[in-house]
C-alpha cells in the first residue's frame, strides 16, 4: 500500500508542489494560456515538464438575481425531485415487486421534503441574504512554465509562426 492521496493521479507528486522553472509566457487569462501549451503539445514538446500558475488569485462573486420565496420554494422544489427520482428509480431497480409509481411517488415526496427544507433554510437566513450569486477564483495573470533545460525550445515554439 502507498501512502498516495485516494484521489491522486499517476505521475502527480504526493504532495502539492510549486512547479519549478523559467516562465516562457505570460497571459491575462487562462484561455490564452491553454492554447499556448496546446501550441507545445503541437509540437511534440515534453507536456511533464510544463505547468500554467495563476498568480494574484482573487474571489469574485458575481450575483445573478434577487432571492425570494418563492426562488426558494422553486430551487428546493427542483432539487429535491432530482433526489425523490434518483431514491424511487433505485428502489425500483432494486426491490424485485417494485412498482414504477414508487419512482413518481418519490419525486413528489422529495420535491415537497425539498421545498419546505429551503424555505426553512431561507427564512432563517432571509435578512442576511437576499440574493443568489456565482464564486469564482480568479488569476489575475497566467505564466507558462517550463523547466529550465526546455526553456529555450518552448520559447521557440511559442515565438515561430503562428497557426490560422
Amino acid at each position: 500500500m502507498t501512502d498516495r492521496p485516494p484521489f491522486a493521479r499517476r505521475g502527480m507528486p504526493r504532495e502539492p508542489v510549486m512547479p519549478r522553472g523559467d516562465a516562457v509566457a505570460t497571459f491575462e487569462s487562462y484561455q490564452e494560456a491553454q492554447a499556448a501549451v496546446d501550441r507545445l503539445v503541437h509540437a511534440e514538446f515534453p507536456l511533464k515538464e510544463v505547468s500554467i500558475v495563476g498568480s494574484d488569485l482573487k474571489s469574485v462573486e458575481r450575483v445573478t438575481g434577487k432571492l425570494s420565496y418563492g426562488r426558494a420554494a422553486l430551487a428546493g422544489a427542483l432539487s429535491g425531485l432530482w433526489v425523490g427520482l434518483f431514491f424511487g428509480l433505485l428502489l425500483v431497480l432494486l426491490s424485485p415487486t417494485g412498482s414504477p409509481l414508487f419512482i413518481g411517488a418519490a419525486a413528489l415526496i422529495g420535491a415537497g421534503f425539498g421545498l419546505f427544507f429551503n424555505i426553512a433554510v431561507y427564512s432563517i437566513g432571509r435578512r442576511r441574504r437576499d440574493f443568489t450569486s456565482v464564486m469564482q477564483v480568479m488569476a489575475s495573470s497566467y505564466s507558462v512554465i517550463v523547466s529550465p533545460e526546455f526553456a529555450n525550445r518552448a520559447r521557440n515554439v511559442l515565438e515561430g509562426p503562428r497557426a490560422p
